[in-house]
């Protein structure tokens, strides 16, 4: 599933009816489709999968799989379709109708060896955090931050030390069976009031990324915001500022005005402390607007160009990120997930400039 308009069915390998169900939950993501239309063929894979190899077989027999509570007309036509051989109508019109993301930022693009910001169902995702791996690593990534939130982000089921604890366990054993791509531990931890991090130093210091964003208390003053922000982005452990400004410019929870902060001095110090700039990928966010990332470049900042995604079909947005880096000024060297995972990782690890 590549960032590039996929050949046509015929000439693609039919998937199982699984694989079908998933991949076209995956093509509805990618393409913004409502929340309600993704979660029938989602549902409805899990459904599949949770069944015992006999009932599948009998079912595929007899044809019943509307008799399931969850799997519709829609849904089963493409269970049929695929357990048939073919592959499903719905998924050879997705595929035929998916276009270039991003098409301006196709060579930046090519160079991203990862993304570092991305969640799962452990906080406000809607995907396990391996079915969000295996995609990652199907786009062609080398490697992949999950950054769940954090604990004061009750909205968004962030993890307590507790529970971020128990999915650094599950972490080591995807990674040992997942690899040669890597997952990297992290967490997108809250910038609180006083620009202090919402998580244990001691549980941020065994985090391979950490993403600081403001999520609280977005229409403080500039001179309180940008305290808060200078001692977020001063702290050693942290390696990424998220989505700066806060800013929503579309979409279902509606417009928010940018916070307002002293840009030049925020940079200055993310220069500083080697805390890279993010360019935030979703569409609704378009974070930082681009007179600040040309800012940015002008004060000589690493960048991330991260997906901040929060299901499988989001993870092929970074390049809404990528056309708006190129169209800034941004260059490839100075976006660190362009770099090898053994120089990102040094990077990470300090809390100077390489």
């Amino acid at each position: 599933m590549p960032d590039q308009k996929p050949s046509p069915a015929r000439d693609q390998a039919a998937p199982g009816p699984i694989a079908a169900l998933r991949e076209i939950g995956f093509w509805l993501e990618r393409a913004r489709a409502q929340t309600h239309r993704v979660k029938a063929y989602r549902k409805a894979a899990d459904i599949l999968a949770g069944l015992a190899p006999e009932e599948r077989d009998a079912r595929r027999v007899a044809r019943s799989w509307r008799e399931l509570t969850g799997i519709g007309p829609k849904t089963a036509s493409v269970i049929e379709q695929a357990y048939a051989g073919a592959v499903p109508d719905y998924l050879v019109e997705l595929r035929s109708a998916a276009e270039p993301i991003g098409a301006e930022g196709k060579s930046l693009r090519a160079r991203l060896r990862g993304d570092l910001h991305t969640h799962s169902d452990w906080s406000d995702g809607g995907s396990p955090i391996e079915e969000m791996m295996s995609v990652a690593r199907a786009l062609g990534h080398e490697y992949c931050a999950l950054t769940d939130h954090s604990p004061r982000l009750t909205v968004a089921n962030g993890l307590s030390a507790d529970r971020l604890r128990a999915q650094l366990d599950l972490l080591d054993d995807l990674n040992a069976r997942m690899a040669p791509f890597r997952i990297l531990t992290g967490i997108e931890v809250d910038i609180l009031a006083d620009g202090a991090l919402d998580q244990h130093e001691q549980l941020l210091a065994r985090l391979d990324v950490v993403v600081a964003s403001v999520h609280s208390h977005l229409r403080a003053d500039s001179a309180t915001m940008t305290r808060r922000m200078l001692a977020a982005v001063a702290n050693p452990h942290v390696d990424v500022l998220g989505h700066c400004t806060g800013r929503l410019v579309e979409g279902g929870r509606g417009t928010r005005p940018e916070s307002t902060f002293d840009a030049e001095a925020v940079f200055d110090a993310c220069r500083r402390h080697g805390t890279a700039v993010e360019i935030n990928s979703r569409p609704e966010r378009r974070d930082p607007p681009g007179r600040l990332i040309q800012l940015a470049v002008e004060q000589d900042c690493y960048f991330s160009i991260d997906t901040d995604a929060h299901a499988p079909g989001q993870l092929d947005w970074q390049g809404y990120g990528c056309a708006r880096a190129l169209a800034n000024g941004v260059a490839a060297e100075r976006v660190i997930n362009t770099w090898p995972l053994a120089r990102l990782s040094a990077w990470t690890n300090s809390s100077a400039e390489p």
